[in-house]
């Protein structure tokens, strides 16, 4: 879990930052620490890091630095995606390895400036599961976040040659819902919640891109759930494109977050509270982190 610690500029000139942590942690635990500074070596404040276990794709840290440009966080031991962005600048993405006990030492990161990122190829790119994780944050009530993810999903994004009449399409198998607590995985499958028998999948399909400056974009479009169908806004950033993968495939990379309301899909957690159902509280932040692969010839299109 993150550890809401930050360091104060003073730190830079003692033996202990250049060493590492000068701050104790949990028994067991390791940590990362980074200062961020733009392309003059300036201090970057509030930008922002999302710490990914690599085995379980969840999001073990999130935050933004501080006013010196410095993020700290303790994590359990384990392999982590490390993702550092800021408008205007190119996100820095690294993979970072704790154990138990291992000091932080503290990492000049420098954003550069992003270049004109390449945009996607026009034609059909279909997402690449092992690659990609659908990821929610919730609330439960009274209590800590409940993280999961949905491990079973298909999509893609149809590049048109102006990329604001793009689109793109995302299927989850609602039943592939998962939290690590399989009482309450059972309970979320049930009729209380997303009622997988009767509603099977969740769709989400785009109406539009918007453009918002650097990497930034809106993706506006329709999220259906339990039957209801709700226009949503997935707050995107780009990643850009690259050749990679064991084939070298083309591929292309995003990050789009939303906060869904679960009382517009008649998920009535005030009737649930009433009758002593305390699961997961009413806002849930959607994450999807996205690879998808330029289609070739013999490649199934996305769905419709």
């Amino acid at each position: 879990m993150a550890l809401a610690l930050l360091r104060r500029r003073w730190l830079k000139s003692t033996p202990a930052a250049a060493a590492g942590l000068a701050l104790p942690l949990p028994a067991g635990a390791g940590a990362v620490a980074r200062e961020v500074v733009d392309p003059m070596g300036s201090p970057l404040a509030a930008a922002d890091v999302t710490v990914t276990a690599l085995d379980t794709h969840r999001v073990a840290a999130r935050g933004t630095t501080d006013p010196y440009g410095y993020f700290l966080a303790a994590l359990p031991p384990g392999r982590y995606s490390l993702l550092i962005s800021a408008q205007g600048l190119r996100p820095h993405r690294e993979t970072i390895e704790t154990g138990p006990g291992t000091p932080a030492a503290t990492e000049r990161v420098w954003l550069q400036p992003a270049e004109a990122l390449q945009l996607p190829t026009p034609g059909t790119w279909l997402f690449d599961p092992p690659h990609t994780a659908i990821r929610f944050i919730a609330k439960h009530v009274g209590m800590a976040h409940v993280h999961g993810r949905f491990e079973r999903f298909e999509g893609g994004i149809r590049i048109a040659p102006d990329m604001t009449d793009s689109r793109v399409h995302v299927r989850i198998d609602a039943s592939s819902i998962t939290t690590g607590n399989s009482t309450r995985d059972n309970h979320l499958r049930s009729a209380d919640f997303l009622d997988v028998e009767r509603f099977p999948h969740i769709d989400f399909t785009s109406a539009r891109f918007a453009y918002r400056g650097g990497s930034k974009w809106t993706l506006q479009g329709s999220l259906t759930m339990h039957g209801v169908s709700r226009s949503v806004a997935l707050d995107t950033t780009y990643l850009g494109t690259v050749n990679g993968g064991y084939g070298q495939e083309l591929r292309c990379a995003a990050l789009a977050t939303a906060e869904l309301h679960r009382e517009d899909y008649t998920l009535n957690w005030r009737s649930m509270l009433a009758r002593g159902i305390a699961v997961v509280g009413p806002t849930v932040q959607l994450e999807l982190d996205v690879q998808a692969m330029y289609r070739t010839h013999d490649t199934p299109t996305p769905p419709e």
